[in-house]
């Protein structure tokens, strides 16, 4: 994982690390072809049943500007159109939607594809001088029907029918009721902070740091990482697979889609955050946190949550496809001066409001990469792991992590259930695993690590060509810890038949 700029401050990171580099209409009596099931009757049992195909993956992306495009929606309901824009060299390209999941090891479904569709180069990029916006102003090329797409996280791979190169466009075919379901909210905001297709991002410019940033990111632009997927493969698509195997009734949305709708977690069992969610709105925090409060279960299953504060503006593609944090440059911004709460970090003022009162734990430091211990071995989320006191798992903890810090609002009673020391830039501290549940029942589990979806893929021995070094022992233990916790909290309010014992005291010497 290449880092970014450091620092180890509490509450005061420059930046977070990069990431690994690892349809109504489609064309009038030429929709595409469906693949099996896609009817949308399929209900999530016959869906999980169905074959998968395994040829989904990118292996050779080829040159850049072979293929790359965007979608111009972020998330649709099953049947809603979006609009595909693509730039190719090549006469003719194809498009794939895959639903990502399990499907027996396979990992994603084909859905629908469309062949022979004419291809064209789009304009060069251009930047909005007074916010260092990436900017394509690229057409439309094909208009995508999703009328029987099941709910799911998708990958629409390209494909230049000159064989010159392969892309991909994420998307999510969100649901419409989570009530009685566990809910994958996908992190896009987060995705595009870090997205440099252009030359900008939210962390860096052409002098390479934070001086010549962008102060407003763009959904109107391809990712530039992990061949356009964004940040989906490394820190989600490992969860989807795994959620999707256990079976449980899910629903798939994301974090704007959170936002926008207050009601939209009305009933839900459980809501995810996944391996990198580090960039909320306001509203969305505060529409999680009534769904906690009304008994809803909460996982954060990376670190460095909800700690950007940001707000989303439309563009002309339509509402909320721009991304604002200005971070310390926020007394620039025109919207705070017109009344919006300050686009900087959650924990720091104008409008301070510390993300733990919401996750238990609080981000303290990048980068680290240190050994995971258990110091609760009995513990539930750990039934079926055989784990002792003191089992350490090298690798684990990284490279940001979280603790619980009562010098920030911290909900008790709360558990620590790992406890792993660490040392960020010659500073000891620890990354906590802990639990802590609320009046309403909800329980709320946070693992401490960014690492954690990751390590969900861990199945081979340790050391130089394993993903930061993990191997299978700490991947059995990261896969049968979050099986736990996920069946425990689609079961509803794990508060009620499993409270939180705080231990605070025996931890950190804090009553």
């Amino acid at each position: 994982m290449a880092a970014a700029v450091t620092s180890c401050s509490p509450g005061h990171p420059a930046a977070a690390p990069h990431p690994p580099t690892a349809p109504t209409g489609s064309a009038p009596g030429d929709p595409g072809t469906a693949g099996p099931a896609a009817d949308g009757h399929t209900g999530p049992k016959s869906e999980r049943s169905l074959p998968g195909n395994p040829d989904w993956e990118i292996t050779d992306p080829g040159p850049d500007g072979a293929i790359e495009g965007f979608a111009d929606r972020v998330s649709i309901l099953p049947g809603e159109t979006l609009g595909l824009h693509v730039s190719t060299p090549a006469a003719a390209f194809t498009v794939s939607a895959y639903r990502m999941g399990w499907y027996d090891g396979a990992r994603a479904r084909l859905v629908w594809r469309r062949e022979h569709v004419p291809g064209g180069k789009q304009a060069a990029p251009h930047m909005d001088p007074a916010t260092r916006t990436v900017l394509t102003g690229w057409q439309r090329t094909l208009a995508v029907d999703t009328t029987g797409w099941p709910e799911g996280a998708y990958l629409l791979r390209l494909d230049a029918e000159d064989g010159s190169g392969r892309r991909y466009v994420p998307l999510t075919v969100r649901s419409a009721s989570t009530a009685g379901k566990t809910v994958v909210m996908s992190a896009p905001a987060t995705w595009q902070a870090y997205n440099e297709w252009g030359g900008y991002s939210l962390y860096n410019g052409p002098t390479g740091g934070l001086a010549t940033r962008s102060l407003k990111v763009v959904f109107d632009r391809p990712y530039d990482y992990d061949h356009g997927a964004g940040l989906f493969l490394v820190y989600e698509a490992p969860l989807v697979a795994l959620a999707e195997r256990l079976g449980l009734p899910l629903a798939y949305t994301t974090g704007i889609d959170v936002a926008r709708e207050p009601g939209l977690l009305a009933g839900a069992s459980a809501v995810l955050s996944l391996g990198h969610d580090e960039y909320w709105s306001p509203e969305q925090r505060a529409n999680v946190v009534a769904a906690r409060d009304a008994g809803t279960n909460l996982v954060i299953l990376g670190a460095n949550c909800c700690f950007r504060r940001v707000r989303f503006e439309p563009t002309d593609l339509g509402p909320d496809r721009t991304v604002v944090c200005y971070k310390d440059a926020w007394a620039q911004d025109p919207g705070h001066r017109s009344g919006a709460p300050a686009t900087t970090d959650f924990r720091v003022g104008p409008g301070a409001d510390p993300e733990s009162s919401m996750l238990g734990v609080i981000y303290d430091g990048y980068p680290v990469d240190a050994p995971y211990v258990v110091t609760s071995p009995g513990h539930w989320a750990f039934e079926g792991t055989g784990v002792a006191a003191g089992a350490s798992f090298p690798h684990l903890v990284g490279v940001e992590y979280d603790r619980v810090d009562t010098g920030f609002p911290t909900p008790r009673p709360i558990e620590v259930i790992a406890h792993s020391p660490v040392v960020c830039e010659g500073r000891r501290s620890h990354s906590d695993t802990a639990y802590y549940t609320v009046p309403s029942g909800a329980g709320v589990f946070a693992t401490g690590t960014m690492r954690w979806v990751e390590a969900l893929e861990a199945r081979g021995p340790g050391g130089g060509k394993a993903d930061h070094g993990i191997d299978s022992h700490a991947g059995d233990l990261v896969r049968q810890v979050t099986e736990n916790v996920l069946r425990a909290f689609a079961a509803g309010p794990a508060g009620r038949t499993r409270p939180a014992l705080d231990n605070l005291a025996g931890v950190y010497g804090t009553a």
